[in-house]
Protein backbone atom coordinates (compact mmCIF):
# COMPACT_ATOMS: atom_id res chain seq x y z
CA UNK A 1 0.00 0.00 0.00
CA UNK A 2 1.33 3.46 -0.91
CA UNK A 3 1.69 6.16 1.86
CA UNK A 4 0.33 8.84 -0.72
CA UNK A 5 -2.04 9.63 -3.07
CA UNK A 6 -1.70 9.37 -6.85
CA UNK A 7 -3.52 11.96 -8.95
CA UNK A 8 -3.67 11.94 -12.47
CA UNK A 9 -5.88 14.13 -14.81
CA UNK A 10 -7.69 12.71 -18.13
CA UNK A 11 -8.96 15.31 -21.17
CA UNK A 12 -5.58 16.44 -22.24
CA UNK A 13 -4.80 13.92 -24.46
CA UNK A 14 -6.47 11.72 -26.57
CA UNK A 15 -7.85 8.82 -24.93
CA UNK A 16 -10.37 7.44 -27.29
CA UNK A 17 -9.40 8.45 -30.75
CA UNK A 18 -7.43 11.07 -32.63
CA UNK A 19 -8.89 14.66 -33.26
CA UNK A 20 -5.69 16.76 -33.99
CA UNK A 21 -3.56 16.92 -36.56
CA UNK A 22 -0.14 16.07 -35.19
CA UNK A 23 0.14 12.31 -35.11
CA UNK A 24 2.83 11.93 -33.29
CA UNK A 25 1.60 13.95 -30.06
CA UNK A 26 -1.73 13.14 -28.35
CA UNK A 27 -3.88 16.21 -27.85
CA UNK A 28 -1.79 18.35 -26.07
CA UNK A 29 1.08 15.85 -25.11
CA UNK A 30 1.18 15.48 -21.73
CA UNK A 31 -1.89 14.39 -18.24
CA UNK A 32 -0.75 15.97 -14.89
CA UNK A 33 0.54 14.17 -12.39
CA UNK A 34 0.29 15.13 -8.22
CA UNK A 35 1.38 13.30 -5.40
CA UNK A 36 0.08 13.62 -1.82
CA UNK A 37 0.76 12.51 1.78
CA UNK A 38 -2.02 9.89 2.26
CA UNK A 39 -3.26 11.42 5.76
CA UNK A 40 -6.98 11.38 5.02
CA UNK A 41 -9.52 8.61 3.45
CA UNK A 42 -10.00 10.89 0.44
CA UNK A 43 -7.10 13.82 -1.50
CA UNK A 44 -7.66 16.89 -0.13
CA UNK A 45 -10.07 19.00 -2.44
CA UNK A 46 -7.30 21.72 -2.90
CA UNK A 47 -5.28 19.41 -5.11
CA UNK A 48 -7.94 18.51 -7.28
CA UNK A 49 -9.00 21.94 -7.40
CA UNK A 50 -5.91 23.23 -8.56
CA UNK A 51 -5.39 20.42 -11.41
CA UNK A 52 -8.71 21.18 -12.92
CA UNK A 53 -7.60 25.05 -13.08
CA UNK A 54 -4.78 24.01 -14.20
CA UNK A 55 -6.09 22.19 -17.21
CA UNK A 56 -8.80 25.14 -17.62
CA UNK A 57 -5.90 26.68 -17.89
CA UNK A 58 -4.18 25.14 -20.90
CA UNK A 59 -7.34 25.34 -22.48
CA UNK A 60 -8.38 28.45 -22.32
CA UNK A 61 -5.05 30.11 -22.84
CA UNK A 62 -3.76 27.28 -25.60
CA UNK A 63 -0.63 27.23 -24.19
CA UNK A 64 0.76 23.88 -22.91
CA UNK A 65 3.00 23.05 -20.16
CA UNK A 66 6.44 21.16 -20.33
CA UNK A 67 9.20 19.61 -17.74
CA UNK A 68 10.86 22.63 -16.37
CA UNK A 69 7.93 25.42 -16.76
CA UNK A 70 6.87 26.99 -12.92
CA UNK A 71 3.86 28.85 -11.99
CA UNK A 72 3.39 31.59 -9.55
CA UNK A 73 -0.72 31.77 -9.36
CA UNK A 74 -0.38 34.42 -6.78
CA UNK A 75 -1.00 33.16 -3.77
CA UNK A 76 -0.87 29.75 -1.32
CA UNK A 77 -1.92 26.29 -4.01
CA UNK A 78 -4.03 25.37 -0.87
CA UNK A 79 -5.94 28.34 -0.96
CA UNK A 80 -4.81 28.42 3.01
CA UNK A 81 -3.46 31.94 3.82
CA UNK A 82 -0.57 30.45 6.04
CA UNK A 83 0.72 27.75 3.55
CA UNK A 84 3.89 28.01 2.48
CA UNK A 85 3.33 26.34 -0.91
CA UNK A 86 3.15 29.25 -3.49
CA UNK A 87 3.82 28.08 -6.54
CA UNK A 88 4.07 24.77 -9.10
CA UNK A 89 6.67 23.52 -11.07
CA UNK A 90 6.10 20.93 -13.49
CA UNK A 91 8.72 17.62 -14.12
CA UNK A 92 8.30 14.65 -16.28
CA UNK A 93 6.92 12.09 -13.41
CA UNK A 94 9.34 9.87 -11.81
CA UNK A 95 7.43 6.78 -12.24
CA UNK A 96 5.34 7.29 -15.36
CA UNK A 97 7.61 9.40 -17.99
CA UNK A 98 6.61 9.29 -21.11
CA UNK A 99 4.56 6.74 -22.99
CA UNK A 100 3.78 5.96 -26.70
CA UNK A 101 0.05 5.21 -27.18
CA UNK A 102 -2.31 4.36 -30.35
CA UNK A 103 -2.65 8.71 -30.66
CA UNK A 104 0.33 9.59 -30.15
CA UNK A 105 3.14 10.24 -27.06
CA UNK A 106 2.09 11.28 -24.09
CA UNK A 107 4.37 12.73 -21.07
CA UNK A 108 2.73 12.60 -17.55
CA UNK A 109 3.68 15.73 -15.63
CA UNK A 110 4.42 15.95 -11.98
CA UNK A 111 2.72 19.32 -10.45
CA UNK A 112 5.16 19.57 -7.83
CA UNK A 113 4.13 22.10 -4.94
CA UNK A 114 6.99 25.29 -4.41
CA UNK A 115 7.54 27.95 -1.79
CA UNK A 116 8.60 31.18 -2.84
CA UNK A 117 12.35 30.84 -1.50
CA UNK A 118 12.41 27.68 -4.12
CA UNK A 119 10.36 29.56 -6.94
CA UNK A 120 13.14 32.34 -6.55
CA UNK A 121 16.12 29.71 -6.43
CA UNK A 122 14.49 27.97 -9.39
CA UNK A 123 14.97 31.47 -11.58
CA UNK A 124 18.27 31.76 -10.28
CA UNK A 125 19.39 28.56 -11.38
CA UNK A 126 17.14 25.96 -12.91
CA UNK A 127 14.24 24.52 -12.41
CA UNK A 128 16.35 21.24 -13.07
CA UNK A 129 18.73 22.05 -10.17
CA UNK A 130 16.13 22.78 -7.38
CA UNK A 131 13.74 19.44 -8.45
CA UNK A 132 16.59 17.30 -7.80
CA UNK A 133 17.42 18.86 -4.16
CA UNK A 134 14.09 18.18 -3.43
CA UNK A 135 14.08 14.77 -4.72
CA UNK A 136 16.76 14.08 -2.62
CA UNK A 137 13.98 13.86 0.56
CA UNK A 138 11.57 13.12 -1.08
CA UNK A 139 11.93 10.67 -4.49
CA UNK A 140 8.82 10.86 -6.03
CA UNK A 141 7.84 14.76 -5.36
CA UNK A 142 5.35 14.32 -2.95
CA UNK A 143 3.79 17.61 -2.61
CA UNK A 144 3.11 18.20 1.40
CA UNK A 145 1.14 20.75 2.03
CA UNK A 146 2.21 21.18 5.72
CA UNK A 147 6.18 21.70 5.02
Amino acid sequence: MNDYWLLVTFGLTELFSKTSDDAAVSGWGFELTMRLPATEAQPPNWALRLLQQLGRYVFTTGQPLGDGHRMDPGGPITGEPNSRLTAVAFVVDPELGTIDTPHGAVQFLTVLGITTDELARMKATSTAHVVAELAATTPLLITDAGR
